[in-house]
């Protein structure tokens, strides 16, 4: 109680410290009384000398950054200005997205002539610059191609404004190595403004529906890449054929794009390939035997497609595999007996699947197996006892599987057991029982699950490395919470449709839980 209250009055001193220097200065720019900026505004050193206090005492005065971010936009240079205190205010234009055309061109000299940078540094050259979510155009772009002549990464994620007309700005950049432009929705036709970036190792333009099999023609002469995102984009089976020429891809990812079977056929070209996302894509069984081909895959993302057990049988020789999602797709428990021989296998997702407890027998092999998901209606307490073998599961995840108190039991063969979801409505405070022993737990799902009460709360309140709890939809009462009050570790709990208030896990937060950060209800 002492250290609260301590802490409590620090806090104090502070505020009233800042509010000492602070409330003459917004005074003289803005009618606080009616959320308004005045005609006049404060110069820039005004507003740097404010910024710093109001750094120095850790206190967020919202009437500040109002002023702040409406007025910077005024400005046409900050060269004046200390880099560090130019570092922060070009920081906070991107965090809150309030980079524009008018406060990009004031950083153009900026950068040339002090060499300022956003977060690295060489010489006297901008390396890395991050416009995610801003509103910076073409025209924009401009003014900052002089002064990044030795960049190497680049971001303009979530921008609807940059078209292929901007992306040519970028031509001349040849030390690129990294650039993203995901969600950019108009930028169809310029990326073969990008072919003269030779050393471009990354390259992301997911979830841009705009880019073609052409686009992918632009990038075939780009030997240096390793990674190509282009999930959700409009490249079918021909565009992927451009890509067998890169000859140093790691990793692509082309979830949700109209690719079959086919496709694999010039993927086999690329023997460096060890990451392949292919969820959502038209995949059937037939066309699918040139995965065996593919030895050097690590991880495969068969989520949501039109596979089957005939089509697991060209996964069989797929000896380093380390992660397989199949989840949502038409493979049962005849399948899985090809996935015997995967004994580097480390992660399996099998959820909403046709595989049953039977078929979950022919998995207690893979010794190596850190996560599985099982979220299925017909996994039951026998299709958990047939995984007792599989000690070193880390994560487990049976969030729609039908166990019971007794398959509860089971759960004492997973020692190292870091997450578990049990949500499928079956166990009472019994069955929590059983899972008090569990102490590597940081994260414990088990809701849905009706009859849990109180009892349960005191239970779980042993396992002290607790990180998220959710209790949802249970009996847990507001008189159950002070049994948590030992998860000192808590960040994330959850008590939806409980007899439990948002001020109750306040109360409880603000004495005994310091890192709670989320809960619910809120």
């Amino acid at each position: 109680m002492g250290g609260a209250c301590s802490r409590k009055r620090d806090h104090q001193v502070e505020e009233d410290n800042f509010n000492r220097g602070g409330p003459h200065f917004l005074d003289q720019y803005m009618d606080i009384s009616q959320g308004k900026l005045s005609q006049s505004f404060p110069s820039l050193m005004d507003l740097c000398i404010y910024k710093i206090r109001e750094v120095c005492f850790t206190v967020k005065h919202s009437i500040f950054y109002f002023i702040f971010f409406q007025t910077i936009g005024k400005y046409r240079t900050f060269s004046m200005l200390p880099r560090d205190i130019s570092q922060q205010i070009f920081d906070d234009l991107v965090c809150s997205q309030c980079l524009t055309d008018s406060n990009t061109r004031g950083f153009s000299e900026l950068c040339s002539s002090v060499g300022w940078k956003l977060s690295l540094q060489q010489g006297s050259s901008l390396l890395s610059v991050d416009l995610s979510g801003s509103d910076v155009t073409d025209f924009g772009l401009t003014y900052l191609k002089d002064c990044l002549s030795n960049l190497t990464t680049l971001s303009f994620k979530r921008n609807n404004l940059i078209t292929a007309q901007g992306i040519s700005s970028l031509s001349g950049l040849i030390n690129m190595v990294k650039l993203d432009l995901e969600r950019c929705p108009k930028i169809h036709g310029g990326l073969v403004h990008l072919k003269g970036l030779a050393k471009l190792e990354s390259l992301n333009v997911n979830c841009c529906n705009c880019i073609t099999d052409a686009d992918m023609k632009a990038l075939s002469g780009l030997t240096s890449l390793k990674l190509l995102q282009i999930a959700s984009s409009k490249v079918t089976d021909n565009g992927v054929a451009f890509l067998g020429a890169l000859k140093k891809l790691a990793l692509l990812n082309m979830e949700g794009c109209p690719v079959t079977g086919s496709c694999l056929e010039s993927l086999t070209a690329i023997d460096t390939l060890f990451y392949l996302n292919l969820g959502r894509c038209n995949l059937k069984d037939d066309g699918c035997d040139k995965f065996s081909s593919l030895t050097n895959l690590e991880s495969l993302n068969l989520d949501s497609c039109n596979i089957n057990d005939e089509g697991m049988v060209h996964l069989a020789g797929l000896s380093r595999l380390k992660c397989l999602e199949l989840s949502d797709t038409e493979v049962g428990s005849t399948g899985l007996r090809h996935l015997s021989g995967l004994l580097n296998l480390e992660s399996l997702n099998l959820s909403f699947t046709g595989v049953t407890d039977g078929g979950l027998r022919k998995l207690s092999g893979l010794s190596s197996l850190k996560s599985l998901n099982l979220d299925a209606r017909q996994i039951t307490d026998a299709g958990l006892a047939a995984l007792t073998n599989l000690t070193g599961l880390a994560h487990l995840d049976l969030f729609g599987a039908r166990i019971t108190d007794s398959g509860t039991n089971y759960l004492r063969y997973f020692k190292n057991l870091r997450s578990l979801e049990i949500c499928g409505g079956g166990i009472t405070d019994a069955g929590v029982n059983n899972i008090k022993n569990l102490t590597s737990l940081t994260l414990l799902n088990l809701s849905q699950n009706n009859y849990l009460t109180d009892r349960s709360l005191e239970s779980i309140s042993g396992l002290t490395q607790l990180v998220s709890l959710n209790v949802s939809n249970s009996r847990v009462t507001s008189a159950g919470l002070q049994h948590l009050k030992t998860l000192i570790n808590l960040k994330s709990l959850t008590l939806e449709s409980c007899k439990v208030t948002a001020n109750d896990i306040h109360k409880l937060q603000l004495t005994h839980l310091p890192n709670l950060v989320s809960f619910r209800p809120e």
